[in-house]
């Protein structure tokens, strides 16, 4: 019987741990061959932006708003800065500004009674809210922006009967009102009425304003307004006392030759237009307000927005008081220079002037300035 010879032995694993390296090998040059040429293309590219922006610097352009330009799907009016009509007026703004009726800033008297009872009219009405500037508002009341000044005593009832007289719904959120909002700050539909009541038992400058979404479209529309709630316990006497509501108007047009309306863009940018006082730019600057050498002045102001704050300043002065958020029952501060009024809040402030002069108020924020938020208090007539 012959033998036969043994099979020569292989080992599997010394076999299949060669395969593996060789293709491990392959599938890493292929790595480095690919890093290899994306790190030449972002060079390529880095080349390129520095060659586009030599020659941007050199057209006095940036290259994004070239590729912007020449790409027809690009909106314009997202992708590059919002136009703007600020300070846009007619040649005759002078004339129109000392021709305009001033609003009537002083604090009218609390109401008789233990009832104070507040009726106002919604109605879309066009405004100027600079001299020869006019705007489709969506009004209180049907005088424009802001609504009326509603005041009453700590302790008293309000009632606010609402007729929307406009186009679409409309609402009245109080700031002073504690009291379910899904009840009472409801949306009233056009030809609709609504009364509510509440009591005024938290005293202070509150702001009161349409809550019908989008809240930000009904507020720059001019739909807001200031309830003042004397405290119980009266504030140090005041001589005069004066209502500030500060917004910002936001334009889809100039306005000069037609109404403008509303540009939610800028709104969300919170790029205005025009800010004031009272509604209309720079109207208590030809319109000042008045007072007499040695007389306590007493500012309540409202910061209506519907988006930026007011730093409440007044030259030449320092606050004697300040009732910083209107925390009328709390001691105020002393020796205050500017005072930080948040949208949607208020501020009390008094000033004593015994030197004749123009002490300019204005919100400490300078662009608001340049933009209309800035009046006159008029010392003892001085020219």
């Amino acid at each position: 019987m012959t033998a036969r010879s043994a099979p020569a032995y292989r080992r599997p694993a010394d076999s299949d741990s060669g395969a593996f390296f060789k293709v491990a090998a392959i599938l890493l040059g292929l790595l480095v061959s690919v890093v290899g040429f994306f790190a030449l293309m972002m060079w390529a590219d880095a080349r390129e932006a520095r060659d586009d922006t030599a020659a941007a610097q050199a057209s006095g352009r940036a290259p994004a708003q070239d590729a912007a330009a020449l790409d027809p799907a690009v909106d314009h009016n997202v992708a590059l800065p919002l136009d703007s009509f600020a300070g846009v007026v007619p040649e005759n703004a002078q004339q129109l500004a000392e021709a305009h009726k001033a609003t009537d800033a002083a604090l009218p008297p609390v109401p008789a009674g233990d009832l104070v009872k507040v009726e106002m009219t919604l109605k879309d009405m066009v405004v100027e809210v600079a001299p020869g500037v006019k705007y489709n508002t969506w009004a209180f009341d049907g005088h424009g922006a802001p609504g009326p000044i509603v005041h009453a005593r700590e302790g008293q009832t309000v009632e606010m009967t609402l007729v929307n007289g406009g186009a679409i719904p409309h609402s009245i959120d109080f700031h002073a009102a504690r009291i379910a909002p899904d009840v009472a700050f409801r949306d009233i539909d056009p030809g609709e009425s609504f009364t509510f009541r509440f009591k005024a038992d938290d005293p202070g400058v509150f702001m009161y304003h349409c809550g019908t979404k989008p809240v930000l479209a009904h507020i720059a529309n001019g739909m807001y307004g200031a309830i003042v709630v004397d405290p119980a316990k009266p504030l140090p006497q005041a001589d005069r006392e004066y209502v500030l509501v500060a917004s910002e108007w936001y334009l889809d047009g100039a306005g000069i030759d037609a109404p403008a309306s509303l540009n939610m863009d800028k709104a969300r940018a919170m790029a205005p237009d025009w800010t004031t006082f009272n509604g209309y730019a720079n109207q208590y600057v030809t319109h000042p307000l008045t007072a007499k050498p040695g007389e306590t002045v007493r500012f309540y102001v409202v910061a209506a927005g519907p988006t930026l704050d007011t730093d409440f300043h007044v030259v030449g002065t320092i606050f004697d008081r300040a009732w910083v958020n209107a925390a009328v029952t709390n001691a105020p501060q002393n020796g205050v220079q500017t005072v930080l009024v948040p949208a949607g809040g208020g501020g009390v402030f008094d000033v004593k002037i015994d030197e004749p002069g123009l002490y300019p108020f204005v919100s400490h924020a300078f662009a608001h300035v340049d933009l209309g938020q800035v009046g006159l208090l008029e010392v003892a007539g001085t020219k």
